[in-house]
């Protein structure tokens, strides 16, 4: 039993300080837990750990047990002296034990915890480089959406200049057209007057040449 418990004592140690080290034999060592603490893994560790607790708790109370034998007796039995030696250290082995298994469910538990933290850090950091870089990305479409407005503004300026001297030629021809408008009425209004005066000089011509033809005919009678 004495030999077993030390066995179980260094081979503890010897994992905490495993567990301890940044080494690939803390990767595996930290699988090897995960995969104990997964489906009847806890059942029987916590099975082992109680019955231990109950061995602990009874090799305990038989040395109190027995310490309080001596106590009360006049003189010390050897044999009672090497089994309270014996339980004593049986229990101290034990207890060391127990308190061992402990330490190295805690550090693995907190290595766990220190492995989340990390990931979630990690994780952290690369949103938040995305985030700049969509913020960079952001900027420059900003800035050359800043640099294609100017560059509209000044197309519209232009534009709106262009349209400008549009709307003076069209004005300008507008009142050309007024002008040639009026200018073509006036002609209108002397070509009538013209006509007139030309149907009235055809109409004496025509007058004139009657009399002269009657005033032949009367001669040649």
């Amino acid at each position: 039993m004495i030999q077993l418990l030390f066995t179980l004592i260094f081979s503890e140690m010897a994992l905490i300080l495993a567990l301890l080290f940044k080494t690939p034999l803390r990767k595996l060592l930290i699988m090897l837990l995960d995969m104990l603490k997964r489906g009847r893994g806890p059942i029987m560790v916590k099975s082992v750990a109680v019955t231990v607790l109950v061995v602990f708790l009874s090799s305990l109370y038989t040395t109190v047990e027995i310490q309080r034998r001596t106590t009360d007796a006049a003189a010390i039995n050897p044999t009672d002296q090497v089994i309270m030696g014996w339980k004593m250290l049986e229990t101290s082995l034990m207890g060391f034990l127990l308190f061992l298994a402990l330490m190295m469910d805690r550090l693995h538990h907190y290595i766990r915890e220190l492995r989340q933290l990390r990931k979630t850090m990690e994780a952290t950091k690369q949103h938040n480089k995305g985030t700049d870089d969509r913020n960079a990305v952001s900027k420059e479409q900003l800035k050359a959406l800043k640099e294609e407005t100017a560059s509209l503004r000044a197309k519209i300026s232009g534009l709106e200049s262009e349209c400008g001297k549009k709307e003076e030629n069209i004005k300008a021809a507008e009142a050309k057209a007024k002008a040639m408008k009026k200018q073509s009425e006036g002609l209108q209004i002397e070509y009538d007057r013209l006509l007139e005066d030309n149907q009235s000089l055809r109409s004496q011509l025509q007058s004139m040449g009657q009399a002269l033809s009657s005033s032949d005919g009367k001669k040649d009678i």
